[in-house]
């Protein structure tokens, strides 16, 4: 392959990389928009969302086949399953502690992420399991470039619902109210907004996003396992962070661009695949080290 074919098969592969980092970011910055948290548990819920959407298309090949359509079946109902239970964690575990010092509820997001990726572990006896499709390798070629079907229409998915989570926060009323509790809680109540159903609705879009990532993976990559939650929970942080932690453009941004990174980072000379992660968090320190804030964040003066 040549040089220029290279950075075009390496382009259509950090593009779907890309877009499953910036739906899971865009959890994470959505919640720290909003209550300050950094809800380590984010990753994990992107686990469940590739199981529960496993059993959903298990159960609904028989009527509608492992095609797209009982794939976008299996992901609207594991996108609304994953949301719920997002909602329910911040109800049991997240919203009494909102009071306490930041790292109890930091604890508590830890504390979190382990049951859920043990109990799935439990029920899966740690084994991986096959996410089958009959989906096929069809695709386009272009020289010897080869992009398939599936990364494309997954790319557009995933474009889709980014853009669709950008008009909803900038030109519905939830939306505005979203905005406005990240600014000042205390305000908003005074103005007669339900902060904790609007902090829900945060949680069940966030988590969403999430499960939709979880089954888009386990569509691309045919298999699924209770730790996959944790490497793409660190990375999706890294994407935030690099994004601007708060900012959910950058979350969009940060992802992408992460994905392109580490997709033509293992195409750098004794770096490869192997180092992809080292390259990844290294590129994470050097950015908090020249630039804190991230490429679209904003410097936050806190109010004593």
């Amino acid at each position: 392959m040549s040089f220029q074919d290279i950075l075009l098969q390496q382009l259509a592969n950090g593009l779907i990389l890309g877009s499953f980092y910036a739906l899971v970011a865009l959890g994470y910055t959505m919640v720290y928009g909003i209550i300050k948290l950094l809800n380590f548990a984010h990753g994990d819920l992107y686990m469940l969302g590739a199981f529960i959407g496993f059993v959903v298309l298990s159960f609904l090949s028989a009527f509608l086949g492992d095609s797209w359509t009982g794939i976008l079946c299996s992901m609207v109902l594991s996108m609304i399953a994953v949301g719920l239970l997002g909602v329910l964690i911040q109800r049991v575990a997240y919203q009494p502690m909102l009071s306490a010092p930041r790292l109890s509820i930091l604890i508590t997001a830890l504390a979190v992420s382990m049951i859920l990726a043990n109990l799935v572990m439990a029920l899966t006896d740690g084994e991986y399991l096959a996410f089958s499709t009959d989906l096929g390798y069809d695709g386009l070629e272009l020289g010897n470039v080869f992009i398939t079907y599936t990364q494309m229409v997954l790319v557009g998915a995933a474009a889709v619902l980014m853009i669709a989570l950008y008009l909803f926060v900038h030109k519905t009323m939830y939306g505005k109210a979203m905005r406005a509790i990240a600014i000042d809680q205390d305000a908003c109540r005074l103005m007669g907004i339900n902060v904790n159903r609007i902090i829900a609705l945060t949680f069940f879009i966030g988590t969403s996003l999430a499960a939709s990532a979880g089954i888009m993976a386990g569509t691309y990559y045919g298999s699924i396992h209770f730790f996959m939650g944790f490497v793409v929970g660190l990375k999706a942080f890294t994407s935030a962070v690099i994004g601007g932690i708060g900012s959910i453009p950058g979350a969009m941004l940060g992802g992408l661009l992460l994905g392109l990174l580490e997709s033509y980072g293992t195409q750098i000379p004794f770096i490869g695949t192997e180092w992809k992660d080292v390259f990844s968090f290294g590129i994470l320190i050097l950015l908090l080290v020249f630039k804190p804030t991230g490429i679209l964040g904003k410097t936050e003066i806190e109010r004593m």
